[in-house]
């Protein structure tokens, strides 16, 4: 879960990255701010199925050792 939240902090990625960094989250902002493209929604669909599949594992597994 923590994952999932810190990819759509951008302020925080923003200041604290190096010059140098480029990290997902500004990397996506750099692509939205050309329009919104195939790439993006495939990245999103992608972002969302994983954590879909972890949050999942994770049920799978408390449910497992009761």
């Amino acid at each position: 879960m923590a994952f999932t939240v810190s990819l759509d902090d951008f302020l925080v990625t923003f200041f604290t990255a190096g010059p140098g960094a480029t990290t997902l989250p500004l990397k996506v902002y750099s692509m939205i701010k050309s329009g919104v493209t195939p790439e993006i929604n495939a990245l999103s669909a992608l972002l969302l199925v994983i954590s879909m599949a972890c949050v999942a594992l994770s049920l799978h597994l408390q449910r497992r050792e009761v």
